[in-house]
């Protein structure tokens, strides 16, 4: 059975079952109602009936004017006598026929009391009064007036009709409400139900329109939240498996080239009659591919611990120039060989943070600069700022145009792949810089013109951050 279906049968059980029992409460209250005042009134009219009948004179007129008082009161009158002897009945019915004596309890009571007496018995059909008609001008000296309950109860088929009548409209009232409001509040429950159904078998794209400011609204809201946050998690993911299969796509082929140039050189080494000069040139080669395949390796760690490691860094004040003489006397030599100037501000300068990690990261701006620097001269330069020190490695190298530079921290990219093997990179030396940095709450920034050279620029506290 469904919510909607549910809904409208508990509405309408529920509201069926009230009605009932309110129709009938309603009923039973009125018929008790109008026993009571029944009572009350059969002992007023009791006592005026008791006069009327003690002023009746006893002539040819006696039993009409008795038939009269009776049509009026709307009672049946019993007159005994003196003796409890019954002389006179009006109206005459078969059905409540009088004995001929009074009951002799009712006797002695009516002897010793001049009060009106009431007799309730709850399983007589009739209401039953009996007073003392002293000092008459006729032999009656006892009246008996009594009615039948139904009677009394007359009003109620009236009622009953009138209830019950209100009862089965109310029903059909309620009956069509009931599906009504059912349907009302159900129908977003659906949705919801069907919406939520949908995004569980994948469908993020599902919006579901409730117009409403309860917390079928609020519902709804969440559950378009959640559809998108799922939609934008979906998008990322499918980015995240893609740079992951571009990732290790990269890796393969990053191993395989310098794996090959090893390969190829082993097996020249084989040959005979191979000379000294060549032998010493394939083992160089094998050499430097080796290196490569190691700062490959040893750049994948590092960001492989800047993705899982919150212990990455860790940091303390040391003097940033040390760390500068200690790049520019690595690279030097390299500088040189290519023609290169390289100047260095090497001035004391106490910075906090990673010493390990910032050297790293000058060491890999500076390999680059040398890399793509054919002529001119590389700069490392360490300036105060206030709190901050802000570090610099210029160039006068080939430039970056500006369509590489978004992507140009991103892993394994190259402006030109085919210049950069050739140089021996290895793709993830800025994505390492720009890991550091970030690990230190610091980023990278770049100004690069094609042939005017680049300038790389980070910044970092003088003192402790609290």
């Amino acid at each position: 059975m469904s919510i909607r279906a549910k809904l409208a049968w508990t509405f309408i059980l529920l509201l069926i079952f009230g009605i009932t029992a309110i129709s009938s409460y309603s009923i039973l209250f009125i018929r008790n109602y109008l026993l009571n005042e029944g009572e009350q009134q059969i002992l007023n009219d009791t006592e005026w009936l008791a006069i009327t009948i003690r002023n009746l004179q006893h002539d040819d007129y006696f039993e009409t004017n008795l038939n009269e008082a009776a049509r009026t009161s709307g009672y049946r009158l019993s007159i005994y006598d003196m003796d409890g002897l019954l002389f006179a009945s009006v109206p005459y019915h078969e059905e409540a026929a009088d004995s001929d004596y009074l009951d002799e309890q009712i006797f002695v009571q009516l002897i010793e009391t001049d009060q009106v007496h009431l007799l309730v018995d709850s399983e007589e059909d009739e209401l039953t009064a009996y007073s003392k008609v002293s000092g008459a001008q006729n032999p009656a000296e006892f009246l008996k007036v009594s009615i039948f309950k139904d009677q009394i109860y007359e009003p109620i088929k009236t009622i009953r009709w009138i209830i019950y009548t209100g009862m089965f409209i109310s029903m059909g009232l309620v009956i069509l409400v009931s599906i009504l409001f059912s349907r009302y509040i159900s129908r977003p429950i659906i949705q919801l139900e069907s919406a939520a159904r949908d995004i569980a078998s994948g469908n993020v794209n599902r919006t579901i329109d409730v117009d409403r400011k309860d917390e079928f609204g609020t519902l709804a809201e969440s559950l378009n939240q959640m559809a998108h946050r799922f939609r934008a998690d979906n998008e990322e993911m499918k980015q995240l498996y893609e740079k992951q299969s571009q990732f290790f796509a990269d890796i393969t082929h990053e191993i395989r080239n310098p794996l090959h140039t090893i390969s190829g050189s082993l097996e020249m080494l084989e040959m005979d009659n191979l000379s000294d000069e060549k032998r010493k040139e394939y083992i160089e080669t094998a050499s430097r591919q080796t290196e490569r395949i190691n700062r490959l390796f040893k750049d994948l760690v590092t960001l492989q611990r800047y993705d899982s490691d919150s212990y990455f860094i860790e940091q303390k004040m040391f003097d940033i120039g040390k760390s500068v003489k200690h790049v520019i006397a690595l690279y030097d030599g390299r500088a040189a060989e290519k023609g290169l100037e390289l100047e260095a501000d090497t001035k004391r300068c106490m910075i906090y943070a990673d010493p390990d990690k910032i050297e790293q990261v000058l060491e890999n701006l500076v390999s680059n600069a040398i890399k793509y620097t054919n002529k001119g001269k590389i700069k490392i330069s360490v300036q105060e700022q206030g709190d901050e020190v802000t570090v610099k490695v210029s160039d006068t190298g080939i430039g970056i145009s500006e369509d590489h530079l978004s992507r140009l921290f991103d892993r394994f990219y190259r402006t030109d792949k085919a210049r950069s093997r050739d140089k021996g990179g290895t793709g993830l030396g800025l994505s390492v810089v720009k890991s550091i940095l970030n690990a230190h709450g610091s980023d990278i920034q770049v100004e690069s013109k094609p042939g005017k050279g680049s300038e790389f620029s980070f910044k970092l506290p003088r003192n402790e951050q609290s």
